[in-house]
């Protein structure tokens, strides 16, 4: 009864968007009302305020951008929140692909005056391929927005979902006052506070009561109840099993930045969304309740802690009953594993953790064979295939300028790669072994270059390669194979970290030309036999 029970009451889910649409400023007030934090940051805040719990890492305070996701847990509301904030920008689409592997729904936040944009469309259809249940949130309703009927129907014929507005915004821009539940029938109208730090005040109402009317100019009164008598007669009807089915996605108007709908958003979701799920393996259903504890590592973080340079492993528990200081088969090695340092995550703060539960996010610190896509369980017949490998297609060489840090710039960047964000090659028949890294886009460089400096004390320099293209060989090839090869000008054979032959092409072109003068040897964007997005 015991799992049962504490399955039924977590939920876990990642909040996906395009770059600046909110979302981690949405994150930071769910904390803020799920009780987690008593006074909410903001990404763009100023110097002297409060920087946002979710945005932990030096270069996101800096930038004001999210670039590593975080897992953020805690209670409301007898609930149990696995909550991930993922980066918005597409050079990190690797980290939020793999988080979007871990949780069970998400939350889609949609800048209401932009409508949507092509990350958000990306990172839909992974959400769909995948089959995580969608609910969207439509922020900065306090702008000048969209009309709000235009992007509901922008929801059903570009993303090709049905959309049932669960509370309709009343006022636009600067006159937006609040929302009504049109579930409840009531109306939410607040207040706004100093950088919506606070809750905002707010005052629920009928329709037609005093108080709610008495705040309310005609124009605004009379178009708000055209508009929901419109609703009542056209649309979608509230459907749960079509919102699981992903056939249908709830959609809440509101401000993250000015707290405007974050609770309802809150209860709503958690009152609709899904606990955790069954997980599919070679055709063979895992349930939650399966007594065998089950887990797979979906990411890696290093030095979460400057002060303990330590490697930690994020797990989602699919199924059975995690336990501190059990041993657990690692798929991988085939070797077992005692999990004694186990930590319960919030943003880079942690605390031990004696036991969890599927659906659960936790850290586990000291082990550093564990890779990503590890499955990590009591019964070996379990092996998880769960995490999407990208082709990268920005590549450049990191040097070492500082040969008396060399000790540093290896031990840092081993670990970087460990985390599996970006890659590095190394060119065949190079006298010069600098490593040349590759990944799915050029700002994480940027963040190599500024970790190394700031967690290793180790200064690097880039040099940028003409390499745009990568393609793999088959890992039987031999040497005198590989010797045998006519590659077109500016080609380059290279090998990954696993010393699996790959070929380096300028462009497209170049490498549609090779396969073509080469039809006998098989190119692959990937090594073979993984999977790929």
């Amino acid at each position: 009864m015991e799992i049962a029970d504490e399955i039924k009451r977590r939920r876990t889910f990642a909040i996906i968007s395009h770059p600046d649409a909110g979302k981690t400023t949405l994150t930071e007030k769910l904390l803020l009302y799920g009780g987690a934090v008593q006074l909410a940051g903001s990404v763009t805040a100023r110097k002297n305020q409060r920087a946002t719990t979710s945005d932990w890492m030096e270069l996101e305070k800096k930038r004001g951008i999210s670039i590593s996701s975080t897992v953020l847990q805690f209670d409301y509301d007898s609930y149990r929140i696995n909550l991930l904030d993922t980066p918005g920008h597409k050079d990190f689409s690797e980290d939020t692909y793999r988080v979007l592997t871990a949780v069970d729904s998400v939350v889609m936040v949609i800048d209401s005056a932009k409508g949507i944009e092509p990350q958000t469309r990306k990172l839909f259809e992974v959400c769909r391929q995948r089959g995580v249940p969608i609910f969207t949130f439509m922020n900065k309703c306090d702008r000048p927005m969209k009309n709000p009927l235009e992007l509901l129907d922008e929801l059903e014929r570009v993303l090709g979902i049905g959309a049932f507005p669960v509370n309709w915004p009343i006022g636009n821009g600067f006159e937006f006052q609040g929302v009504y539940d049109r579930q409840t029938k009531l109306m939410h109208l607040f207040e706004r506070t100093v950088g919506g730090q606070f809750r905002a005040p707010v005052e629920v109402g009928g329709l037609h009561d005093e108080i709610v009317r008495g705040r309310l100019d005609d124009t605004t009164f009379h178009k708000t109840v055209e508009e929901l008598e419109m609703l009542e007669h056209a649309g979608h009807e509230w459907d749960d099993a079509a919102v699981l089915a992903e056939k249908t996605t709830p959609v809440f108007f509101g401000s993250a930045s000015n707290n405007f709908g974050v609770q309802l958003l809150l209860d709503g979701f958690l009152k609709h969304s899904p606990p955790p799920k069954s997980r599919l393996m070679a055709g063979v259903e895992i349930a939650p309740e399966n007594p065998a504890f089950s887990g797979f590592i979906f990411k890696i973080q290093a030095n979460m802690d400057p002060k303990h340079r330590d490697r930690i492993a994020f797990i989602r528990v699919c199924s059975g009953k995690f336990e501190r200081d059990m041993s657990v088969h690692h798929s991988c090695s085939e070797k077992k594993v005692r999990l004694s340092s186990s930590h319960k995550l919030f943003g880079n703060e942690r605390e031990t953790v004696d036991e969890a539960f599927p659906g659960d996010v936790i850290g586990l610190v000291g082990h550093d064979a564990f890779g990503i896509g590890d499955t990590l369980t009591t019964d070996p017949k379990i092996v998880y295939k769960e995490i999407p490998r990208f082709t990268p297609e920005a590549f450049s060489y990191l040097h070492n300028p500082n040969t008396a840090k060399f000790k540093q710039f290896r031990q840092g960047l081993e670990q970087l790669l460990q985390e599996g964000v970006i890659q590095a090659l190394y060119l065949r028949n190079s006298p010069v072994k600098t490593p040349l890294l590759a990944a799915v886009g050029p700002l994480q460089f940027e963040v190599v270059q500024f970790r190394l400096e700031s967690e290793y004390g180790a200064e690097s320099r880039l040099e940028s390669a003409p390499w745009t293209v990568v393609r793999w060989l088959p890992l039987s090839f031999l040497e005198t194979d590989l010797d045998a090869l006519v590659l077109p000008t500016g080609a380059r054979i290279a090998y990954d970290m696993g010393r699996n032959p790959v070929i380096l092409f300028e462009n497209e072109w170049s490498a549609n030309y090779f396969s073509q003068t080469n039809a006998k040897v098989p190119l692959s964007s990937l090594p073979l036999g993984i999977k790929s997005v």
